[in-house]
């Protein structure tokens, strides 16, 4: 029974490992859509967003199937309903990358942002990128230290978002309110995408260390 529980943990990892891979790609390529126009890349993100939900129903199912036959208890437990929250946090990933890639194909064939603000949300692309690679590391080969730095990343994201809105509130904005929106509600999907990466460092630092932690609004 204990070897059939930890193929179950094991091909519940594989699963979220992918999931992370599949969410880090698809907000590459949505950035790529935003400030290049790019029409395929958009809609291949769009496309690509049911796969990563049919994972996370996987993880789902496994996990519901493994409680059923193997009742874990305590640490086992906790492995399990660590995963589904994870699995749950990198679904909306994947969901806020593909907000990314509908906002690009809203605006096609004109680039989604001017050219003022395409720095700025390179660099949100990078940051998140760089988070989007370290929760995938942590989900291969758990790091309590690796996912702590997460935090970190995330305070350059808010900093990134509040030099964002800088621009957008300044009173030389020459570019009217609509665009305006667009770009405000971008920021906003790209550090929900960051939060949601801190809350799956947060749960694997709990499932290392058993230390709670306190999710991301």
């Amino acid at each position: 029974m204990r070897e059939e529980f930890q193929a179950d943990l094991n091909e519940v990892s594989r699963l979220l490992v992918t999931m992370a891979e599949a969410v880090r790609a698809a907000l590459r390529k949505a950035t790529t859509a935003l400030l290049t126009a790019d029409r395929e890349a958009a809609e291949s993100v769009v496309a690509r967003d049911a796969e990563v939900d049919e994972i996370y129903r996987q993880v789902e199912t496994k996990v519901a199937d493994t409680i059923a036959r193997q009742a874990p208890v305590a640490s086992d437990l906790r492995m399990v309903i660590t995963a589904l929250h994870i699995s749950a946090d990198l679904e909306r990933m994947g969901d806020l990358a593909e907000h990314v890639a509908k906002t690009a194909l809203r605006r096609h064939p004109s680039p989604a942002v001017p050219a003022e603000l395409r720095p700025v949300f390179r660099q949100m692309a990078e940051v998140a990128d760089r988070m989007a690679d370290k929760i995938t590391t942590v989900l291969a080969s758990p790091d309590a230290e690796l996912a702590a730095e997460l935090e970190k990343d995330d305070d350059a994201m808010d900093d990134l978002e509040r030099d964002l809105f800088k621009v957008l509130l300044h009173d030389n904005w020459p570019y009217g309110a609509e665009t305006a929106i667009d770009g405000a509600l971008l920021g906003r999907f790209y550090e929900r995408y960051a939060d949601h990466a801190v809350n799956s460092g947060q749960h694997m630092i709990y499932l290392i260390t058993g230390e709670q932690a306190t999710p991301q609004d």
